[in-house]
């Protein structure tokens, strides 16, 4: 069996195509469906076993590609017939290309194009370091598409509606682009066979078998890309681009190579979900050897193994074979497996770091515990997802994709687990600290009955540079303060750092423990404590505190055309642009790096998404603290009520 994942941008005929490319011999295996990430399908071709990954579009469902392209043999990437949807490719040309995985792209809706073919494949070509290769030419009917021109076997193929392509003769209007556009072609295929290229140089025609095989094998080594027209809608071309994938895609021995899935690695999960009565449920795909129930797999026995249907049982599965395994909660996507354990899939499996955060709360006290149990349930199968605890609140925090992500992980928190949650902000992790010097006295005498409390201090307190945190000295002589009370101080003025006079955490500032007294049967640790506490907490008072908000070092992943829109964005959001390059791994894009306030991300992720048209994305980390302005402090303060 062979496995593709069909991946696109949103809208771009994905599922049509699949459907299509099932339906080209009778199926009756019922596809497994997971509600706003994939589709898995299996069917036959020309004798020979298929399944495919239908992977949802969109920038909240980019997690889902790096453990399903794992678990595959090829990529057919779906590609509007519009040039200036382009750009909507990026992010998966991007993938593919870091994945290194064999890609054959299908230029869909070919009878509605905007554009010329050529133009559309230049576009591409802008965010794809591997030559895009054009394997047909369109047939045109005045403005219309009624064909196309298969370059290496120079046969034509009239649409229909609904029906099989028919062949006919190149009209002699086509010739003429038909033969440059086949030498183009060629000449592409000659730089990666020497033989060929001995022929073009002695102007002989090379065998179209010759052609197709060297097809075959620049395409298992990812060497170029080739492209492929037609329109899954009205069934055309897909006849074509199944033979392709037929006669080209390699086998699951080529998918082991290119993993690095050696040393025993047996499996590898491609697509997951947690299902109401039957628990989690992982698709794995065997790499080699066997898998079957009962047997070891990443150190646990597997529950059993089913169908796509979830409920036909399956013996074994044997290399290149997909099944559903269930009762095995140790299995989780974004792993190879051996028979002892799992290693992670490589870096270009990875998600994007989650950026769009949100707490959530269980409506009913009582699921609280419950709530925790499905988030780590949740993160098993979601490799887009982390979740943490808000440091002030004490609540759970997901980290998602995006809005469309959380809102698919809390109707699975609703259907999969029963638990009704609510969500709200992320509030920022805002700081205090002091901008004069402040030198103050306490005095802590305590007498009501039996043993008394007496201690003495004056300390000073001082702002200090950014990020120098908290540091405590003494300048003690002649022993007004014991040695022994003077931990006690140090602790005192930590505990009234906790909370300043605003209600938040001190920092940057250094207290100085200059002189006091104490009592020969009065003082204690307990006294001391308490007098560096009220001492410093005075002090804190009368030293002009201010609100210090974090700043994070933000670099935003963009497409190069999008990214001079980004300054006048970063500006408005109170952020400090530091510059942009040219991504040297990642043809067509730039790296954006900035200074943002952590406040102002709910903000850029918003901007990002209709400014870049959801290609662009950001990972940020914390740079340092710096005061907030007035207008900056009121909306904080406006957040914090809210």
């Amino acid at each position: 069996m062979r496995v593709l994942s069909v991946l696109g941008p949103s809208q771009s005929g994905k599922t049509t195509l699949v459907e299509a490319m099932a339906g080209l011999e009778e199926s009756h295996e019922k596809p497994l469906d997971i509600e706003g990430v994939a589709s898995a399908r299996k069917f036959r071709f020309m004798d020979e076993d298929w399944a495919a990954f239908d992977i949802v579009g969109g920038a909240d469902n980019l997690a889902q590609l790096g453990p399903a392209l794992a678990a595959s043999d090829a990529a057919v990437l779906c590609v509007p017939a519009d040039a200036e949807a382009a750009v909507l490719c990026a992010p998966y040309l991007r993938i593919i290309e870091e994945a290194g995985i064999p890609c054959i792209l299908f230029i869909n809706r070919i009878d509605a194009a905007t554009h010329r073919v050529s133009e559309i494949v230049s576009a591409l070509q802008t965010y794809c370091a591997h030559h895009i290769v054009l394997r047909q030419v369109p047939l045109r009917d005045g403005d219309r598409v009624v064909g196309a021109v298969d370059l290496i076997s120079e046969r034509a193929w009239e649409y229909h509606e609904g029906r099989p392509s028919t062949l006919i003769e190149i009209p002699e209007s086509m010739q003429s682009r038909e033969r440059e556009a086949r030498t183009e072609l060629l000449e592409a295929y000659a730089d990666f066979d020497d033989s060929m290229l001995e022929e073009l140089i002695e102007d002989k025609e090379p065998m179209a078998e010759e052609v197709y095989e060297v097809a075959a094998r620049v395409l298992q080594h990812h060497d170029m890309v080739p492209a492929l027209l037609g329109s899954a809608l009205h069934r055309n071309g897909i006849t074509r681009l199944m033979k392709a994938l037929r006669h080209e895609a390699p086998g699951v021995e080529v998918a082991c190579e290119r993993l690095g899935a050696r040393g025993g690695v047996v499996a590898v999960g491609g697509l997951a979900d947690v299902v109401k009565h039957l628990g989690k449920t992982v698709l794995v795909r065997c790499l080699d050897g066997e898998v079957s129930a009962g047997s070891p797999l990443g150190g646990e026995s597997v529950g059993s193994i089913t169908d796509m249907n979830g409920k036909t049982q399956i013996a074994s599965l044997k290399a290149g074979e997909i099944g559903l395994t269930v009762k095995t909660d140790h299995l989780n996507l974004g792993q190879f497996y051996t028979k002892d354990g799992g290693t992670v899939l490589p870096g270009w499996a990875q998600p994007r770091p989650p950026a769009f955060r949100r707490i959530v709360t269980p409506q009913n006290e009582r699921d609280e515990a419950r709530l925790s149990t499905a988030l780590e349930r949740l993160r098993e199968i979601e490799p887009g997802l982390s979740v943490e605890q808000d440091e002030q609140s004490g609540h759970a925090v997901l980290g998602t994709q995006g809005p469309l992500h959380l809102r698919r992980l809390i109707q699975k928190l609703t259907e999969g687990f029963g638990i009704e949650v609510e969500q709200s902000n992320v509030l920022p992790a805002l700081r205090e600290t002091v901008t004069k010097p402040v030198e103050n006295h306490h005095r802590h005498r305590k007498q009501s009955g039996g043993a008394g409390q007496f201690a003495d201090v004056l300390i000073e307190l001082r702002p200090e540079p950014r990020g120098s945190g908290f540091r405590f000295e003494e300048q003690i002589k002649g022993g007004a303060v014991p040695r022994n009370y003077i931990p006690a101080v140090e602790a005192g003025a930590r505990d009234a750092l906790l909370q300043g006079p605003g209600g938040f955490p001190v920092t940057d500032v250094s207290v100085v423990l200059k002189d006091g007294k104490h009592h020969a049967v009065d003082s204690s640790d307990f006294a001391f404590r308490t007098a560096g506490k009220n001492a410093v907490r005075e002090a804190l008072a009368q030293a002009r505190p201010v609100i210090l908000q974090p700043i994070m070092r933000t670099q935003i992943h963009v497409p190069s055309i999008f990214a001079g829109g980004l300054v006048p964005i970063v500006s408005s959001l109170k952020g400090q642009v530091l510059g942009f390059e040219n991504n040297p791994d990642a043809a067509g894009w730039d790296i954006f790096n900035t200074l943002l306030p952590i406040a102002a991300q709910d903000d850029l992720f918003n901007a990002l998404g209709s400014a870049t048209r959801g290609t662009a994305w950001f990972t940020s980390e914390f740079d340092h603290y710096q005061e907030a302005r007035a207008d900056e402090l009121a909306g904080l303060q406006a957040a914090r009520t809210a």
